[in-house]
């Protein structure tokens, strides 16, 4: 497999986002809706918050997968970020992931002092918990009938990791 190259997104990569979430298995997985227009990517891309982040993975120039990190807004709450992560179904279990979630990690160790990383993934969904505990996130708690997921309410485990200094 050729290399994965990590980048921020370019406003350029709207199709190709629009293509990634218009995966069942990727929206069914993150709290996307299906049938993602095309206008919703563009203008995430054009009027991105400065407190957005949004990576994508490419493999021989083909985008691939994409990590949005969110830092915090309020004062009290500003050294914790999120993210939200879909990888094409074409290209699952082959390191996009990790990539990804590494890359996003270094902005917030290196460059963006968060000291919290939190997320909530689907309590069925074993590869992306396995994928964050190989990060060091911890459970950290459960939430039954978070969000509906093609006609069924589906739990989400919340899950934490605290940088030490």
């Amino acid at each position: 497999m050729s290399e994965i190259v990590i980048r921020h997104a370019e406003t350029t990569d709207a199709e190709a986002l629009q293509h990634l979430y218009a995966q069942v298995p990727v929206y069914s997985d993150t709290l996307q809706l299906p049938y993602p227009p095309a206008a919703l990517w563009e203008g995430r891309l054009a009027n991105p918050s400065p407190n957005r982040f949004a990576l994508v993975a490419c493999i021989d120039g083909k985008l691939v997968g994409n990590l949005t990190l969110m830092v915090e807004e309020p004062w009290r709450r500003r050294h914790v970020a999120t993210f939200g992560i879909g990888v094409d179904t074409g290209f699952q279990g082959r390191g996009v992931g990790s990539k990804l979630v590494a890359a996003a990690l270094d902005l917030c160790d290196k460059w963006l002092h968060i000291k919290r990383v939190e997320l909530t993934v689907y309590a069925d969904n074993e590869g992306a918990i396995a994928l964050y505990k190989k990060f060091g996130f911890s459970v950290e708690g459960l939430s039954p009938c978070y969000a509906l997921r093609d006609g069924d309410y589906v739990d989400t485990l919340h899950m934490g990791r605290i940088r030490s200094y």
